[in-house]
């Protein structure tokens, strides 16, 4: 099988001390951009033999450092969240690893757009039980797909069903994503999601709940805010004219 492995958080991951070598708690970076790259490579490592162990890996494809997000450019608050600090080496070590491992990635998109493409290509031309999600990002889920959640708490390889997918998209429509700061209906959580969908038997049934919701919660701007945030929670499938392999 096909792996694509969004390569994001593992590096961003790599690029902290553990807690063995800080010196202070404000001491939390890696400042060498080869210890960081030993970390990503021995954390890659261990996510790909736990998978291993389970299916047959022909190919990985990383993909990793893509720039220029659109969704910034729907509204200034996605992301606005993350102020934390960033490492200093993170951009190094964006580039070492696609230069080690041939990374693809995106201009104009989201590493998330990036694999989202690359999967659905995948699926076109050899079947979704050919190719694996690999990644932290609960946002795949919004695809009936193999995924590969690789989380050393909670590793979780499952497949999802068309039916999940749908539930899971239209759920987030309702949800928001608290890490994208994308905050839709406020008071609705995934109770009230699972509830609301309980009886749902196919997307147009979805689309209609959902809608109703907004239409509750936002009155005359109802459709403005129901295509705001799908254009912010979907990912594309298709943007191969911003993909740099």
């Amino acid at each position: 099988m096909k792996v694509i492995f969004d390569a994001d958080s593992l590096i961003y991951a790599s690029c902290f001390k553990s807690k063995d070598d800080r010196l202070d708690k404000d001491d939390l970076f890696e400042t060498d951009v080869d210890v960081a790259f030993e970390k990503f490579t021995d954390g890659f490592q261990r996510c790909l033999s736990f998978l291993e162990e389970r299916v047959a890996v022909d190919e990985v494809v990383f993909c990793n450092g893509s720039i220029n997000n659109f969704r910034k450019n729907i509204t200034p608050t996605y992301k606005a969240n993350r102020t934390a600090k960033r490492p200093e080496i993170l951009g190094a070590l964006h580039n070492l690893v696609k230069f080690t491992y041939d990374s693809v990635w995106g201009d104009g998109v989201e590493t998330d757009d990036v694999v989202a493409t690359l999967w659905a290509e995948e699926v076109k031309k050899n079947g979704v039980d050919n190719v694996i999600i690999m990644s932290l990002d609960k946002d795949y889920k919004q695809f009936p797909c193999w995924f590969y959640d690789y989380n050393y708490k909670n590793r979780e390889f499952i497949k999802i069903t068309e039916e999940e997918a749908l539930n899971n998209f239209y759920s987030q429509m309702i949800i928001g994503d608290t890490a994208d700061n994308i905050k839709v209906c406020k008071g609705y959580g995934k109770a009230y999601a699972l509830k609301l969908f309980k009886d749902s038997k196919s997307e147009f049934s979805l689309i209609s709940k959902t809608y109703r919701l907004y239409k509750q919660v936002y009155g005359d701007e109802a459709r403005a805010m129901f295509e705001q945030s799908k254009s912010l929670l979907k990912l594309k499938t298709d943007c191969y004219d911003q993909i740099i392999r």
